[in-house]
Order: structure tokens, then C-alpha cells, then sequence
């Protein structure tokens, strides 16, 4: 492969938001694993572990996840007798990972607010209509319709490691997936009820909910053809130091 094919095979790899119900093989599946444990790992102990849903288990996950953001929608947006109601009551809220509600820091946050606000520009979600918002993210609760749902963890031991050779792991799989056809999107959305998916599946305690992904063959719609603006390499690069 020459190197210019293989920057715009990464280039045209794109987050999917809406799947076709279409079925991925087990031996697919398998594949798609093997390819990302190819990936380097820290003393090669690949500190991380993967939850396949698919079918009637991703099903029930989902169904729980959808209630549960019923609620958390109404806490979002109610009254304060509502939010109150629903505090008390715990109804929905966060059993794991309830940082993510902190606010992104100054540096960062102008991205993650660009991203938001051409992404439901491209799908015709005024700013200021927060059921419709509240409607496109409960779609993360469908997993988008994708046939199947990974949710990856890791081990508490190595902190920010795991989450490296995770990240790893992810990166070659997401490829792998894209070279087959297949589109993927990666979902912090779904880490907040950990133990919805620990009911399904017998995660060691060890490990800690990373994140989750979503696979399938994309339909050809409209939302699958957003591009979410991307830095130039001098964004991220640091400058050495000036000697005097």
C-alpha cells in the first residue's frame, strides 16, 4: 500500500450514527479482536477486557439504559420539585464514572463545543431545543442500532496504562472494522450504569468500565456523512523550550 492510500484510507474513517440491522458473524467478531490485539501493550500484559453484546443481551442492556435516561432527561430538564423527586429517589442517575458531568476545562472546551454544535447543525437540531437534543442522545442508548455493542474494561492496577493500551487495542479494532466496511462509534455515554452490564456479564472486579463501541455496516444516511473537524498537527505539537 502506498503511504498517500494509506493517510486517506485513515482520513475517510468516520464515527457512525446510524447502523443497518444487518448481522456481524462471530468469526468476524473474532477477527476484528484478534486485529486489535496486535496492538503494543505495557510489558505486553494487555490489562483490559472486552464484553461482546449482541442479540437478547444487548437488548435488555439497552432497554435498561433507555429507562434510565428517561429519568435522567427529567432530572436534566424538570422543575426543582422534579430534580428533587428524582434525587431522592436515585431514579436514573449515575452508578458509575459521575465525573463525566464535570464541565470540560477552558483549553478543551471550545472543541468539545464545536464538535456539538456542527454535528446537530448537520442534523437540523436548533441549539436551544433540549428534547430533541435529549432525543439524539438517547440514541447512544440503542447503541444507534448497531448489532452489536463491545464495552471494554480495564485493570484498576495500572490507572491510565490500561486505558493507553485499551486505547490501543480500540484504535486497531476501529481500523479493522473500517477496512471491512464496517463503521464504529465509540460511546463514553454508555459508562455511567456499569452495573447494568455487570448484571449480563461476569466482569471481574478488578476491572473498570473504559468505554463502549458500537459496530455495524452504516446505513447510507445523512448523519454518517458528518466529518467532525479535525487539528492540524501544529495544534498539538509543544515547542521546545528558547535558550538564552
Amino acid at each position: 500500500m502506498k503511504i498517500e492510500d494509506f493517510s486517506h484510507f485513515l482520513d475517510t474513517r468516520r464515527t457512525t450514527r446510524e447502523f443497518s440491522r444487518t448481522p456481524i458473524s462471530p468469526e468476524v467478531l473474532h477477527e476484528l479482536i484478534a486485529d486489535g490485539l496486535t496492538a503494543p501493550s505495557w510489558s505486553n500484559t494487555r490489562p483490559f477486557k472486552v464484553c461482546i453484546a449482541t442479540g437478547d443481551v444487548k437488548d435488555r442492556i439497552s432497554s435498561e439504559f433507555g429507562a434510565r435516561w428517561k429519568k435522567l432527561s427529567q432530572f436534566r430538564n424538570g422543575s426543582i420539585f422534579t430534580k428533587l423527586r428524582l434525587l431522592l429517589s436515585g431514579a436514573g442517575l449515575p452508578t458509575s464514572h459521575r465525573l463525566m458531568a464535570r464541565p470540560y476545562v477552558a483549553e478543551l472546551k471550545p472543541r468539545a463545543e464545536r464538535v456539538g454544535r456542527e454535528l446537530y447543525t448537520w442534523i437540523g437540531i436548533e441549539r436551544g431545543n433540549r428534547k430533541a437534543r435529549d432525543e439524539q442522545w438517547g440514541k447512544n442508548y440503542q447503541f444507534f442500532g448497531a448489532p452489536v455493542e463491545l464495552f471494554i474494561y480495564i485493570h484498576r492496577s495500572l490507572h491510565i496504562f490500561a486505558a493507553n493500551d485499551a486505547g490501543l487495542m480500540l484504535q486497531n479494532l476501529i481500523l479493522s472494522a473500517h477496512a471491512r466496511g464496517l463503521g464504529t462509534c465509540l460511546q463514553g455515554a454508555v459508562i455511567i450504569w456499569d452495573d447494568v452490564i455487570r448484571k449480563e456479564f461476569e466482569v471481574p472486579k478488578d476491572y473498570k468500565l473504559l468505554t463502549g463501541l458500537a459496530i455495524g455496516y452504516p446505513k447510507d444516511s445523512h448523519v454518517n456523512k458528518f466529518g467532525a473537524h479535525r487539528l492540524s498537527p501544529e495544534e498539538i505539537i509543544i515547542a521546545p523550550r528558547k535558550k538564552d
